[in-house]
């Protein structure tokens, strides 16, 4: 049962899932309803995001202008911007080299539209996921030189690709690299690294470290455009509006999970609207594609489009993605968009065959700080979706690695939980000679590892995160915007909240705290869902869900333990638009005994 103290929301100090409620701002407990207090609602949830009071019209409806800083702030990029400018004048061969996945994709038809928007054309190579690995490879750089490109530009990728790049480099390849993992500190040979992470960054572009690669690509068309201006490109030709790239950034952005703060709020947020007006043949074939009858919303890109385009990289062809995005013939696009469709159903069978063999490895390792699994015939393409499942089942960092015997090696991806950086710990381990290769964010790490070796990387990882580990997870609060009784929980109540969106990594979704309320019903649904129906004093009841929890500890004590009990309950209040009217729901987090 929750311990009552009087700093935390109902007094739950520990609840179902072992956290302790607390405001994330001021108290807004609303009652019966929000009427009139629809501004009083976005300015909290603003200035409980962070967001100074005499910036808040700033962020009430972000734009370009207001958080755009000048592309020159960032190292190299007036460089970048120079080099493909003479190559455009000069009618060079060019290539952009991506990866695989949503951010890449994106990044690299960014690039490849902004070259056809300045009368020239662009190539793009994206490597096989299962072939050729993450990065920039040597050989394919050489094999793209050799086939005519005298100028490269990888994005979302090559910030660590010393081997490769210096391959380009003997063999007369220029490389430009635009990306955004975390950088060494000796750069590889490249003629411009343009990286708001760099480690020599001045302190305006290392405040931009959390863009995605493809935001990174959007300043580096903007310094493109003004280099030629300057020029006189234009002269006799109209500059092109590259501000219709912005359903791409958007897109990238939110599927690589980057912080939406500052800069991607206003990308996310203007690129919405980009993509609402469909102008890009292949995007407009990919909403239609993921059975959306409105215009795509920030989750929608997280959620449905962004899968899609993975799905290629992950179990299908890892160049679909670019084509989608960049093809003009309606056909073709809708082609590719259903082919997508189909290798992301295949991904989720895939995906769930390797999950439930992770799952049978967690018993034995229910004293770890970091769980580490590893299986032979595991497709790469799904480890890094597992790894994040894991770790929202077991609330402790997860890496899943795919073992191939005929290497002698395995591929991991892993997931981490906030106040635990996994990407620098790899990092630490890789330079102990521990994997062979990896890197990553805090949230999120990949490796490679000899199969011998995953072991002896598992004790290293557990020695050097478990005091971490533990602190985080002790420290574990749920952050809450707002209370409503059950009554409250309508409608107008999510129309207000969205206002302070477009919500994602680093602006969380309004947390709405419920109750208390009487269980009416719980049971399991779908794949590992746990829906509750509960009623309250007020005499209005509510519909909740909470995905893939019926298996987790707390989603297991509801279903055993809560009937005819009395509740508090926490999550993300949404719209229920499949009956004749829309209804509010409550898609669940935490709950705790109100009794």
């Amino acid at each position: 049962m929750a311990s009552r103290t009087h700093s935390c929301v109902f007094g739950v100090s520990t609840s179902l899932s072992g956290k302790t409620w607390q405001w994330r701002g001021g108290n807004m407990d609303l009652g019966g309803g929000v009427a009139g207090l629809e501004d009083d609602i976005v300015t909290q949830l603003l200035l409980s995001r962070g967001v100074e009071r005499e910036e808040l019209e700033l962020h009430r409806s972000p734009t370009l202008s207001a958080f755009l800083p000048d592309p020159s702030c960032f190292r190299d990029m007036d460089v970048a911007a120079e080099r493909i400018a003479q190559a455009i004048l000069s009618r060079e061969a060019v290539t952009i080299y991506g990866d695989y996945d949503v951010d890449g994709a994106t990044s690299a038809a960014l690039l490849v539209k902004l070259f056809r928007l300045l009368g020239h054309d662009a190539r793009y190579y994206i490597p096989d996921r299962l072939l050729e690995g993450y990065g920039p490879g040597g050989e394919a750089l050489v094999r793209i030189g050799q086939g005519g490109s005298s100028l490269v530009v990888t994005v979302d990728c090559g910030a660590m690709a010393h081997e490769a790049l210096t391959m380009a480099r003997d063999a007369g390849v220029d490389v430009i690299v635009v990306d955004h993992h975390k950088c060494p500190p000796d750069l590889p040979p490249a003629i411009a690294l343009v990286n708001p992470n760099r480690l020599d960054e001045s302190d305006l572009a290392a405040s931009h470290g959390h863009l995605a690669a493809v935001g990174v690509a959007f300043i580096l068309a903007i310094a493109v455009v003004r280099t030629l201006r300057n020029c006189g490109y234009f002269a006799e030709r109209a500059e092109p509006d590259i501000r219709g790239l912005l359903d791409l950034v958007a897109l990238g952005t939110v599927a690589d999970v980057a912080a939406l703060r500052g800069l991607n709020r206003a990308f996310v947020s203007q690129g919405l609207k980009v993509m609402a007006r469909r102008n890009n043949i292949g995007m407009s074939a990919l909403i239609d594609a993921s059975r959306l009858k409105r215009a795509p919303v920030c989750s929608d890109l997280g959620f449905a489009l962004g899968p899609r385009i993975n799905a290629g990289g992950r179990v299908g062809e890892s160049t679909l993605g670019v084509r989608l995005l960049t093809t003009e013939d309606a056909d073709e696009a809708r082609e590719i968009a259903a082919q997508l469709s189909a290798l992301n159903e295949e991904r989720r069978a895939i995906e769930a065959e390797v999950q439930e063999a992770a799952e049978q490895q967690l018993a034995a390792q229910h004293n770890r700080s970091v769980h580490i699994l590893a299986g032979e015939a595991w497709h790469p393409g799904v480890i890094g979706i597992v790894a994040g499942r894991i770790k929202e089942k077991t609330g402790k960092p997860s890496i899943v690695i795919a073992l191939d015997k005929t290497t002698g090696q395995g591929k991991g991806s892993g997931r981490s939980i906030a106040g635990v950086d996994l990407g620098a710990a790899i990092i630490a381990a890789r330079e102990q000679g521990l994997p062979v290769a990896g890197g990553g964010h805090a949230m999120a790490a990949g490796l490679t590892v000899a199969a011998d070796g995953v072991e002896a990387l598992a004790d290293w990882l557990e020695e050097r995160l478990a005091a971490t580990v533990a602190g985080a997870i002790a420290g574990q609060t749920l952050a809450l915007d707002l209370a409503v009784a059950p009554k409250g929980l309508t409608p107008d109540l999510v129309s207000s909240l969205e206002r302070a969106g477009p919500y994602g990594m680093g602006w969380p979704g309004p947390r709405v705290a419920v109750g208390p309320v009487q269980l009416v019903k719980a049971d399991t649904v779908g794949n590992d869902h746990l829906r509750l129906i509960a009623a309250g004093p007020d005499g209005g009841s509510i519909k909740a869900i909470a995905f893939r929890a019926a298996s987790t500890d707390w989603g297991q004590a509801i279903l055993h333990n809560g009937r005819g009990r009395k509740l508090w309950l926490a999550g993300r209040a949404k719209i229920d638009d499949w009956g004749a009217r829309p209804a509010a729901e409550l898609h669940l987090e935490d709950a705790a005994w109100a009794d």
